[in-house]
């Protein structure tokens, strides 16, 4: 059995790493290659970088401060933020990322996944999924969430993996930060669509949230940021919590 992935999340503006509630009201959590070196000395399995107003501001994503990160850590490093073309994912992969993070530009043009993909291999390309409940619908929004587009959820994501996503990363806007849990009937369903791995972000106050994510969600990680950042729950005693639920963990 694939052990399931538990990912620090680390998202950054000016040069912070910051956090807020279901996308507003950010109140700064660290530097972020202080919190990416201690992430990696911890045991995470992953980490996620996400230029958050790269996309608001027009401009590409800070490469510099990702390869600081980069020579800092010894995990797979996933970055994302502002990333327009092949030519932007390509300056992040040299600078030091392992995967590459598209969401706002590869729903304005989701031909800039198979480009990606093609190029670099799907294994470097994940598709980060921004959406909302509205009118019983699950709304895919762009911009940091400043924008509702005409996507649905899971029509969005299965034409993500057919364009060559190697995953994808659903985040819940009306659950991020609230630290209630995740809408884990959801991650289920789009699990079950699925066929590359879903990774679950936007919920997680406890390590019985991140648990019900992993199995009854049926997501293959769980991205988390709050509870990390400030020291609620560190990823040992996250993991050695799901390890005594009979989840499977690297420890």
């Amino acid at each position: 059995m694939v052990a399931k992935r538990i990912i620090p999340c680390l998202d950054v503006t000016g040069g912070r790493t910051v956090k807020g509630i279901n996308f507003v009201g950010l109140r700064d959590a660290g530097d972020p290659v202080d919190l990416g070196r201690k992430y990696a000395r911890d045991g995470a399995d992953e980490l996620v970088f996400l230029d958050i107003s790269a996309t608001v501001e027009e401009r590409a994503t800070f490469s510099a401060l990702v390869e600081r990160i980069a020579r800092e850590i010894d995990i797979p490093f996933t970055v994302g933020g502002g990333i327009s073309s092949l030519e932007a994912a390509g300056k992040l992969l040299e600078a030091g990322a392992d995967k590459v993070s598209v969401n706002s530009a590869a729903v304005h043009d989701p031909g800039l996944i198979d480009g990606i993909a093609r190029h670099f291999g799907s294994q470097f390309v994940t598709v980060a999924i921004d959406a909302r409940v509205v009118d019983g619908k699950w709304v895919v929004t762009t911009h940091g969430g400043r924008k509702m587009t005409g996507r649905e959820l899971f029509e969005w994501a299965h034409e993500a993996q057919e364009r060559g996503a190697g995953e994808i990363l659903f985040t819940s806007m009306d659950h991020d930060g609230t630290r209630n849990g995740y809408p884990c009937e959801t991650y289920a369903a789009l699990a079950d669509l699925l066929s590359i791995p879903v990774i679950a972000s936007g919920g997680a106050g406890s390590v019985e949230d991140i648990a019900r994510v992993l199995t009854e969600g049926k997501a293959d990680a769980a991205l988390a940021a709050s509870i990390f950042h400030y020291n609620e729950i560190p990823v040992p005693v996250l993991k050695r919590g799901l390890r005594g639920m009979n989840i499977n963990v690297r420890l």
